[in-house]
């Protein structure tokens, strides 16, 4: 039997689950935006896969699973997968937030 990771509550207790609807937040609704034309879903580039993605959300470290907002998880994923496929560099990522950092 596999071992189950950090992120797998399958079958497991884990509480009542919020269904409520709720406004999303702008920078949540971008990093939704970017990620369907990332995977190539209503004519995106298909840059990335769902799989890549979710891989990587699987992959967090159990602190940062708990610590990060569902989106910010989002954030971390698409990230990461643009860095494996080669398409943004640490260095080009680390320069862009210096300067985003500097306009406030």
């Amino acid at each position: 039997m596999l071992e189950r990771g950090y992120h797998d509550l399958g079958g497991l207790p884990a509480g009542k689950v919020d269904r409520s609807e709720h406004d999303y937040a702008e920078w949540e609704r971008r990093i939704d935006a970017l990620a369907i034309l990332l995977w190539g879903i209503k004519g995106g580039a298909k840059v990335i896969t769902v799989d890549e993605h979710r891989k990587n959300i699987e992959a967090l470290p159990p602190e940062d699973y708990d610590r990060l907002a569902y989106y910010e998880k989002w954030i971390v994923s698409l990230t990461q997968c643009l860095i494996q496929r080669g398409v943004i560099t640490t260095a080009e990522l680390a320069r862009k937030m210096v300067e985003v950092q500097q306009r406030g």
